[in-house]
């Protein structure tokens, strides 16, 4: 049965509403960043912020290992139980109790591999403290607020302690050697909006944590496997290239890869709030048109805005970042079509590829674009072309290939777009 206007326009009005609190955290991010990271990068200089870089990319996998695929298979939960409270708390209690052995068990493995590795052994401490600071923002169930589709206050909260943590880095790092300040304030920042988050969930929203079946535990986790192992996919290109530099390099070319990715990857989280909005949002209701219209308002916008930064990327790394920090223009010129094919990969993904019933092709795509880039970099280890700009080249080519690879798919099963919105 067809939804009628007023009932599509209503779920329309709460999902503008939701990408408008998404699109505020994630500005915030922006912003913020556009603050702290070149006072960073002045203060620490290349060798460093690699070292800071190294540290980012390392976490990346153990944020993937403690999320475990929970942010998409917990949401879609959330959103299909939304009016049962009691199933909500349990979902809650289930997620929290496997992130909290998948935390004890990363912490084994970091300890392990610090003791392995030389050139993290002299860093272990400041890789501990980071991957406390990743824990416990992993156990703020943001995952909850998107399938309740009410992100106000969870908005507010992730705003107020990351003004936080730039205020607090401005003040207390002025030093090189204090990097260690960094993870510190993450850990203080992130345990204040875990308590923060809790607090609310309880008082104004009666979830809270219940006892929980040891088979709900299990099949909580079972089910965000087939999620793990797309979002484990991903990190093979992308934190995976930083990873690799600081074994093959060393020096200043970590930081200039470090500070393209960053530059990357605060594009990609900029556009990522309209694919997490509608991810619940399609789920639901199927609203197929809603993804072309999006489409061709966003991407002349990206496309004219990846020109400007392709001809102007040395002067802009330099004013932004600082004179030393030129020579990342390259690399960043190598990931910029990564920007570009970003949001319709997105919104193709999960959100539609979800809403047809074919979600598992979502994950198919990212697998298949890890293999390609795992080959690429086969390819240049036995040519000996390995280097930042080329590692750049190569995360830019696995994102074309995963779009590619879920157009053919919406196109091969596109009768499924014309299934009547229902109830």
């Amino acid at each position: 049965m067809k939804l009628n206007k007023n009932a599509l326009s209503s779920k329309k009005g709460v999902l503008l509403k939701n990408t408008v609190m998404l699109y505020i955290m994630q500005f915030s991010t922006y912003l913020l960043s556009f603050i702290v990271v070149p006072y960073e990068t002045r203060v620490l200089g290349p060798t460093y912020y690699g070292k800071l870089g190294v540290a980012t990319a390392i976490m990346v996998y153990f944020q993937l290992v403690i999320d475990f695929g929970f942010l998409l298979s917990a949401t879609e939960d959330v959103s299909r139980n939304r009016e049962d409270r009691g199933k909500v708390s349990r979902i809650l209690t289930a997620v929290t109790i496997d992130k909290i052995f998948l935390t004890i068990g990363s912490v084994i493995v970091l300890l392990v591999l610090c003791q392995i590795l030389p050139s993290w052994r002299e860093d272990r401490t400041f890789y501990l403290l980071f991957l406390i600071a990743t824990a416990v923002n992993s156990m703020i169930p943001d995952y909850l607020y998107r399938g309740l589709e009410q992100m106000t206050a969870i908005t507010v909260r992730t705003v107020a302690i990351k003004t936080f943590f730039t205020v607090m880095i401005v003040l207390l790092l002025k030093q090189p050697e204090q990097y260690c300040i960094i993870p510190i304030l993450n850990i203080i920042g992130n345990t204040a909006a875990l308590l923060g988050v809790y607090l609310h969930l309880y008082r104004q929203m009666n979830i809270r944590f219940v006892k929980c079946r040891a088979r709900e535990i299990w099949d909580s986790f079972r089910r965000s496997s087939t999620f793990f192992y797309s979002r484990i996919a991903t990190s093979v290109y992308t934190a995976s290239n930083t990873v690799i530099l600081s074994i093959i390099s060393a020096g200043s070319s970590i930081g200039y890869y470090t500070l393209a990715d960053k530059l990357v990857t605060t594009a990609k989280n900029g556009l990522s709030p309209i694919s997490d909005s509608m991810y619940p949002y399609m789920t639901k209701n199927k609203d197929f048109k809603l993804v072309w219209k999006i489409l061709k308002i966003f991407m002349p916008i990206i496309i004219g805005g990846c020109a400007v930064v392709f001809v102007f990327a040395r002067p802009l790394c330099e004013i932004v970042f600082g004179a030393g920090y030129g020579d990342a223009a390259p690399v960043l010129r190598a990931m910029l079509p990564v920007v570009i094919v970003i949001l319709p990969s997105y919104i193709l993904g999960f959100p539609t590829l979800s809403a047809m019933g074919l979600s598992k092709y979502a994950n198919y795509s990212v697998v298949f674009g890890s293999a390609l880039h795992v080959f690429n970099l086969l390819v240049l280890y036995f040519t000996d072309n390995m280097n930042m700009v080329t590692l750049g080249a190569l995360v830019s080519i696995a994102e074309i290939a995963i779009l590619l690879f879920r157009i053919i798919v919406i196109w091969k099963n596109r009768a499924l777009l014309h299934v009547e919105q229902e109830d």
